[in-house]
């Protein structure tokens, strides 16, 4: 088919090479000139992996290329993905829809007879229907649809998620969509992906409410870390315990410095604005203790790296280990690592930072904090080595070889993936969040 991808940040570009390889013919949309071109020569304006190989392989096969024009997209395409994306406003916890807007807006008086627009991007629940009448106002006497296809992407795991997906969700409102979005996704519906067919509103729910489930999730271990850390127990074995029960399941049980990212927190806040639009606040009030646990536990760690450091962080040398909110990722939004980072240095300690990727991110994001290329080199006379991004690098480290360059041989792991008895067995102090007493 004949496909378009509006908006080619992280989802749109993901999601446009994979529907290349998935043997449609592609054109991705973008305003920004500097991304068309990256993508336009097979590289991807972020690091993902994977993406780089499929890019490459689809933009030189012909079946994948990049305009800025959405009349150009409105004449080539027969479904129109929109993949723009949703921040948090300013000032509130709502979602701002100025971007989708502008797109639908863009794109309805192009469209061709026949066509589907197709909703991607994560929406306050009944943003779809609006947008249905607004396609129909606009496109005139043309006859054409719109539908919602949330997706769930695993910054890290993105191709995969996408080629060979756990689930697809659509809301249509005709037979006639669903068709197309069965034809869209044939390849994987061939290998036996669960296909669920919904109403428009089901379908923009099902994003929030997983995004919830999986906040609250974390959130929950993270609450019974702070629980641990009073009593002397361990976080860790706790969840290995609980985790084998079928109905709790040990995934996002790993207790530590909190979610981050661009989706899970901004989307758990602008669904609590919706439900209070809808007059349901209080069905979803536990999400705001959700929120808070999660913020709590930055403090969290800034407290017990000051503890470490014996009360003061004035004249100490931390190093901190990862910027990304999570590995395999380049991106810093809302990373907890690195709003832990700057805490310690506005309380007075010299930071610097490394992380295998999203170095060049922090630094636009945090340009005051000092970061470095190299774990020794960002670990040097450090009093304090902080571990907050979970890279497989880290955990890889040779504790005896840091120890000789570090000032004192000290280190917190907010993620609780470290081998504990091997820092320790090298003559490291080594703390927990959650298990304070092993």
């Amino acid at each position: 088919m004949r496909i378009t991808v509006i908006g080619t940040g992280y989802l749109g570009a993901v999601h446009a090479a994979c529907m290349a390889e998935s043997g449609h013919e592609v054109l991705g949309v973008d305003v920004d000139p500097a991304k068309l071109e990256s993508l336009s020569q097979g590289r991807p304006p972020f690091f993902e992996p994977g993406l780089p190989e499929l890019l490459r392989r689809t933009v030189d096969a012909g079946s994948l290329r990049f305009t800025d024009s959405l009349p150009e997209a409105g004449e080539f395409g027969e479904v129109h993905f929109v993949c723009v994306g949703t921040p948090q406003q300013p000032g509130s916890y709502s979602a701002d829809m100025k971007y989708v807007d502008a797109v639908v807006t863009g794109l309805a008086p192009h469209l061709r007879d026949g066509s589907l627009v197709v909703g991607k991007s994560t929406v306050p629940v009944g943003t779809a229907a609006r947008l249905a009448a607004l396609v129909a106002d606009l496109a005139g006497d043309v006859d054409t649809e719109l539908a919602w296809n949330p997706e769930f992407l695993r910054e890290g795991f993105a191709v995969q998620d996408t080629l060979t997906p756990d689930r697809l969700v659509v809301g249509v409102t005709s037979q006639r969509a669903d068709a197309v979005l069965r034809e869209v996704y044939a390849p994987m519906l061939a290998t036996g992906t669960p296909y669920i067919s919904t109403d428009l509103a089901t379908a923009e729910l099902v994003k929030v409410a997983a995004n919830s489930f999986l906040a609250t999730k974390i959130s929950f271990i993270n609450a019974m870390a702070e629980v641990c850390d009073a009593a002397g127990g361990d976080v860790v074995t706790l969840a290995d315990a609980i985790g084998h029960d079928s109905r709790i399941g040990r995934r996002f049980l790993s207790a530590g410095i909190g979610f981050g990212g661009g989706c899970l927190p901004k989307d758990i806040r602008a669904f609590m604005a919706r439900a209070g639009e809808l007059g349901v606040d209080e069905a979803l009030s536990f999400l705001k203790d959700v929120d808070e646990v999660n913020m709590r536990r930055r403090q969290r760690t800034v407290d017990l790296a000051r503890e470490l450091v014996g009360g003061s962080f004035l004249g100490k040398n931390i190093a901190v280990l990862g910027a990304a909110f999570k590995p395999d990722s380049d991106d810093v939004r809302d990373s907890p690592a690195l709003n832990i980072a700057a805490s310690l240095q506005l309380a007075g300690a010299q930071v610097r930072v490394h992380d295998p990727e999203a170095i060049d991110n922090a630094r636009a994001l945090f340009p005051t904090l000092d970061y470095a290329l190299d774990i020794e080199k960002a670990c040097e006379r450090a009093d304090l080595v902080l571990h907050l991004t979970e890279w497989g690098t880290y955990r890889e480290l040779d504790p005896a070889v840091l120890a000789k360059v570090v000032r004192v041989p000290r280190i917190l792991d907010g993620r609780n993936t470290l081998d504990t008895a091997r820092w320790r067995g090298a003559g490291w102090t080594l703390r927990a969040l959650g298990r304070s007493h092993h």
